[in-house]
Parts: C-alpha cells; sequence; structure tokens
C-alpha cells in the first residue's frame, strides 16, 4: 500500500506542475504534506522532516549555487563570455564556426547557469550569423548543445551538485567523468548533427539582437578564458593531488581545502571581482549590486532544490524509502539505467529538469545505496535523463523556438532532437566509462 501511496504522491506532483501549472516548490510542499498524511505519519514529524530534508539538502548547497550565479553574471556582465566568443570565431574561421561556438557554449556554460547562458548567448549566435549570412539554427545550436551538456552533467551547476550531496559522490570524480563524457557528447549531439539541419529556415527576431561591447573595453583574452575555468582547474587538480597522496600529506590537505568547490568558487569570484570589470574600472558598489541580483535569479532554484530534499525526507522517514529498495531489488535493469529511465520519465511529463533529477534521487537513494552503486556515475545518469527530449512542456523549448523564429514542428526537429541525443549519449558514456570503474 505504501509503494501505491508514493506513485499516487509522484501522479499528483508531475500533474501539479505540469496540468495546474503550480510553482514547483509549492507542488513539492503539497505532495510532501499529502504523503506525509497518507503514510500515517504523526503531524509534528511531517513538519519536522520537511524542515529536516530543506536544511540537509541546503545546507551543503547554497554556498555554491550563489556564489556559481555570481560569477556567471560577472562573466556575463563585464564582456569575457563575448570575448570568448569573439576570439574562438576569429581563429577558427568561417568555415568552423559552429565548431567555435561549441567551444564556447562549453567553456562559457561552465560558470553560467542555462538559462541566463540561454539569453547571453543567443544574441551573440544571432551576431555571427548574420555577419556571416550563416544558417541560424545550424550555427546555433552546437553551442546551445553544449550548454545543455554543462548544465545536466557537470557541477557546480545546480542539479549536478545536488545529486552529488544526495548520493554522497565525490564532487571532482563526478566532474572528471562528466567531462569524459560531455566532451564527445557536445561533438554528436553540436557540430555533427547540426550539419543535418541547414536547410531549416531561420530569421531570429532583430528585437533580440544586443548592442555588443566595443572590442577595446572587453576584458583580455587570457582573463577571459582562465576566470570562468578556475573552479574546473582547482577541482581537477584537487582530485588528482588527493590520487596520489595521502590523507596526512599537507599537500593532501592543501589540495582538498582549494579544491573544496565552494572554496574553489569563491577563489574564482574574487579574482573575476579585480579583474572581469572592463576598461571602465566598475566601482565595488556596482559589482556587488550585481551579484545582488545573481542571488535573485537562482532563488527559486534553491527553493525547488529543497522541496526536492524534504520529499526525500518525508520518504526516509516514513520508510517507504527502504520498501522501494527491496522492491526494486528483484529487478534485472541495471541501476544506472533505472536511473536514467525514471528520470527520462518524469522530465517528458514535467518538463524541470531538475525536478526529473531530484525526485528520481529521493526514489532510488536508498536502493542505490544498498547495491552498492557508483554514486558518481549514478549522478550523471540521472542528470542525462534529465535532459531527455524536451518539449512543449519545458519552457527551453519555447525560448528556443521564439528565439530563433522558427516553426514547432523544426523546433521539435532541431532542438528536441539534439536533447534527447545528448541524453542518450549521456547514459552510453556512464555505461562505458562503468566497465572500467
Amino acid at each position: 500500500m505504501s509503494l501505491i501511496i508514493v506513485a499516487i504522491a509522484i501522479l499528483v506532483l508531475i500533474l501539479l506542475i505540469s496540468w495546474a501549472k503550480v510553482n514547483a516548490f509549492l507542488a513539492f510542499l503539497i505532495v510532501c504534506l499529502l504523503a506525509g498524511v497518507a503514510l500515517q505519519l504523526p503531524s509534528q514529524t511531517i513538519i519536522s522532516s520537511i524542515e529536516k530534508g530543506m536544511g540537509d539538502m541546503l545546507g551543503s548547497l547554497v554556498i555554491i549555487i550563489a556564489l556559481g550565479a555570481m560569477l556567471g553574471k560577472q562573466v556575463a556582465a563585464s564582456g569575457a563570455a563575448q570575448q570568448i566568443a569573439q576570439t574562438l570565431v576569429q581563429a577558427f574561421g568561417k568555415k568552423y564556426i559552429a565548431w567555435a561556438l561549441t567551444l564556447t557554449g562549453f567553456v562559457v556554460g561552465i560558470p553560467l547557469f542555462y538559462g541566463v547562458g540561454f539569453v547571453l548567448m543567443v544574441p551573440l549566435i544571432f551576431s555571427v550569423t548574420f555577419r556571416y549570412q550563416l544558417p541560424a539554427v545550424a550555427t546555433g545550436l552546437p553551442l546551445l548543445a553544449a550548454l545543455s551538456v554543462t548544465h545536466g552533467f557537470l557541477p557546480p551547476h545546480p542539479s549536478p551538485s545536488a545529486l552529488v550531496a544526495l548520493f554522497h559522490a565525490n564532487m571532482g570524480i563526478t566532474l572528471l567523468y562528466g567531462l569524459i563524457i560531455a566532451i564527445p557528447t557536445v561533438i554528436i549531439a553540436g557540430p555533427l548533427f547540426s550539419n543535418t539541419l541547414k536547410k531549416i529556415n531561420s530569421t531570429p527576431l532583430k528585437a533580440f539582437q544586443i548592442e555588443l561591447i566595443p572590442t577595446e573595453k572587453l576584458p583580455g583574452v587570457f582573463v577571459s578564458f582562465f576566470v570562468p575555468l578556475i573552479p574546473v582547474i582547482l577541482i581537477g587538480l584537487s582530485t588528482l593531488i588527493q590520487t596520489f597522496t595521502t590523507n596526512s600529506q599537507w599537500l593532501y590537505q592543501f589540495a582538498a581545502f582549494v579544491g573544496n568547490p565552494s572554496v574553489a568558487l569563491l577563489i574564482a569570484l574574487i579574482t573575476a571581482t579585480f579583474l572581469l570589470t572592463g576598461s571602465d574600472r566598475e566601482s565595488m558598489t556596482i559589482i556587488m549590486n550585481r551579484y545582488g541580483d545573481a542571488v535573485k535569479d537562482v532563488v527559486m532554484i534553491l527553493l525547488i532544490i529543497g522541496g526536492a530534499g524534504a520529499l526525500k525526507e518525508i520518504l526516509t522517514q516514513s520508510g517507504v524509502s527502504d520498501q522501494i529498495a527491496h522492491a526494486l531489488e528483484g529487478t534485472s535493469i541495471h541501476p544506472l539505467i533505472l536511473g536514467w529511465l525514471i528520470a527520462a520519465l518524469i522530465r517528458v511529463c514535467v518538463g524541470s529538469s531538475t525536478v526529473a533529477g531530484l525526485t528520481t534521487a529521493g526514489i532510488l537513494l536508498p536502493y542505490i545505496n544498498a547495491n552498492g552503486v557508483n554514486s558518481n556515475l549514478m549522478v550523471l545518469s540521472i542528470g542525462a535523463g534529465s535532459l531527455f527530449f524536451s518539449h512543449v512542456n519545458d519552457p527551453g523549448f519555447w525560448m528556443f523556438k521564439e528565439y530563433f523564429n522558427v516553426s514547432i514542428k523544426n523546433t521539435f526537429k532541431s532542438w528536441s532532437v539534439m536533447e534527447t541525443i545528448v541524453s542518450v549519449l549521456g547514459l552510453v558514456g556512464v555505461l562505458l566509462i562503468q566497465l572500467f570503474v
């Protein structure tokens, strides 16, 4: 009976978000209360579980997500992202512009949240396509594929970071595996797939073009590339050093400290604050106000993540989590594939990759712990599943359609297929790495 209640709770969550259009955070709270009552938890236990679940989930993530938002905002506002795009397009030349934009999306996508990256980079795509008279969809989609992959696979983005916290995975190893999977995935879903889309007619609306920052006011090339990559460099080096040193050595302790995602992001943000200020040398007040605005942009993401943590705690306190683990033990489906399937199903129903990933994690957490599955790969498997087949219930679908001014049919042929390729290749990559670790 308990498992039926959980299934109904997940269905109610999906309906509240997709059909009733209820805010995802409120939907999580409503479902937590209803599930707690249906599972016969004492009223005080329901409330305390919601509070504990949100606190446990957000405790390790607020710093990471807030600092990441600030860093991304500064990279965007300073013109560093524009400098990266401009430099790569000039280096690759007109013939390989799609590859240049792919690399741009990958570098810029590491610090920028997906929504911010989309809104910032699409006008830059249009400026390139208008200048060289290129098909907008075929030229721009590779960059968006790179943004999608970094959003779904790589910490310190919100969903992968939250999944790392839930599964007690290693942030550095997850990032390393994510990069190994991300590179071939971006190449196939980006430049290679986009070659089939050159006949799609697209006339981007001029309203979405932006006034670019004059070249002489942009940050330097080295600084523009280096600052967004600081967190990746520090976390990656930390993981490498810790692999070849022992816990008692000072180098191990130092690497663990600077490679902590919160510390790495803080170092990157401090660097960005003083180096990415443009030629006009913005005042500290302006920069700090920008950081305040950046945090406002991610408040709802934090609340949704907290809501998912609350639902996970309700399931744990009721004992249903253990029942789910036992029920799944007899399944012949590999846990990594199962995680991908459930996340993909919820993604198709709800539209939100964050909701899909975190809901799946709450369902499978005890099963994964009991079966000794590689937690780093499970983070990536669920992350890949949460990107599956973006369609009409996903805001990203409509942003792409409206910005590029294409038909719904062509949005499915380009955007939806690209997201599906990213998702499937992500799972393939996870399964291949699983063979060697």
